[in-house]
């Protein structure tokens, strides 16, 4: 497998970058990690983020709705992500996240890495947002839909492993048929 890597649209480049260079920008919470680490920050690892908004759906079935860059420090570390989303006007800014999905998705990356060095076909990475699983993963879109993998991201739902690389077909019917989490329950009296 070789790993495809994405080209990113010039306008979703330009959010990222006037995020990173915007006071109000960086004074979001999770960018505190941006504006008090080494600098400079710089964008690197473009994944397209793709929605799957129903459970019983296919890869196929997914929309793309933005960009995600992982940002690094001056020092060359992972820091963050910043968002991008698509909207009418082009390319928007979002919001920066940092914490355990940023781990996970460089753990998820190394590995889409470790199996391009071994297999023969061509995959291109991508984030794939499963929110009626309330799942996050690394979507290894293949020339065909049954070359799809995907690795879950930590923390993953009940009856599926985090970092586990599956065939699309068989991650997808594991979460049809694992509990869902339900909602929160509203507190009584309230606040």
């Amino acid at each position: 497998m070789t790993m495809q890597t994405p080209q990113p649209p010039p306008g979703a480049l330009r959010a990222v970058l006037a995020a990173l260079d915007s006071e109000a920008g960086l004074r979001q919470p999770a960018a505190s990690v941006l504006r008090h680490g080494p600098g400079p920050l710089q964008p690197a690892h473009p994944l397209a983020v793709y929605v799957l908004e129903r459970p019983g759906a296919s890869p196929t079935e997914a929309r793309r709705t933005g960009w995600r860059f992982l940002i690094k420090n001056g020092a060359g570390e992972f820091a963050a992500s910043a968002e991008v989303v698509e909207t009418p006007a082009g390319h928007a800014f979002s919001h920066f996240t940092a914490g355990p999905y940023l781990d996970s998705t460089l753990r998820a990356l190394r590995q889409a890495w470790q199996l391009a060095q071994a297999a023969h076909s061509r995959q291109q990475p991508r984030l794939l947002s499963m929110p009626g699983h309330y799942a996050t993963a690394l979507w290894l879109h293949g020339p065909t839909a049954s070359e799809d993998l995907i690795i879950p991201l930590a923390p993953a739902p009940v009856g599926v492993t985090a970092h586990r690389v599956y065939p699309a077909a068989e991650l997808l019917a594991a979460l049809d048929h694992s509990p869902v989490a339900a909602p929160a329950p509203a507190l009584l009296g309230g606040s």
